[in-house]
């Protein structure tokens, strides 16, 4: 019977990591798994199995089928809150000329050069200041986030001078986000100058694609 009981369980466990998790995408319309279903799934399953273990022989069924409730509800919890951000920084950043993509539970905002800076610079332009209010005012709303700053450029000049020039400029979109109300304790600023390009620098359109700031929101441990 305990046996059984311990299956049923694990079986529940299982069922919430892929029932009602596909999803259509608005923004691409390719079906997928929800980061809100997929983080609950895989919590319930990791619920599970540390709830049998921490039950002990006698009551592994039903430690089992506590520990599936509270991981489904912590795991789909960050998701649906990363979930609803994404959503919020899409709905204000509509045409701004910054990409909003998604790598886990991790959102990658991508500004583009032509947005941010003049060329060798690394004072915000007004578009910029625009496009940071807009991702400030979901930063005070979700509060819950981390913001780490990128800085990136192309390849032209000395690897000094653009690892130097790619950290000033993280450093104004950081200092930006500061002034506009986010506390400083989340946000992080890192220049990475030319060691992490995206499309090829030897054309200019991929040089243009290098130069770049990334703002990586991740939730608070």
């Amino acid at each position: 019977m305990m046996k059984k009981l311990l299956h049923a369980s694990l079986a529940m466990a299982m069922a919430l990591s892929v029932a009602a998790c596909t999803t259509t995408d608005p923004y691409t319309g390719q079906s997928g798994i929800s980061n809100t279903a997929a983080g609950a799934g895989i919590g319930a399953l990791g619920g599970a199995v540390v709830g049998a273990i921490a039950g002990g022989s006698d009551h592994r069924a039903e430690g089992a089928l506590i520990g599936a409730a509270a991981g489904g509800l912590v795991g789909g919890g960050v998701g649906a809150y990363m979930d609803q951000q994404e959503a919020r920084l899409r709905q204000h950043l509509q045409a701004s000329g910054v990409s909003v993509a998604r790598n886990g539970n991790d959102i990658i905002l991508n500004m583009p050069n032509e947005v941010t800076f003049r060329t060798d610079e690394a004072a915000l332009s007004g578009r910029a200041m625009q496009v940071l209010s807009s991702v400030a005012l979901v930063g005070k709303e979700f509060n819950r986030t981390r913001l780490n700053v990128l800085g990136h450029t192309d390849n032209t000049g000395s690897e000094q001078h653009n690892i130097k020039l790619s950290q000033r400029r993280a450093d104004s979109v950081a200092a930006y986000l500061m002034n506009q109300g986010i506390a400083p304790s989340r946000i992080s600023s890192y220049g990475y100058g030319y060691s992490r390009p995206i499309a090829s620098n030897a054309t200019e359109a991929g040089r243009a694609q290098n130069r770049r700031v990334e703002i990586v929101l991740s939730p608070l441990q």
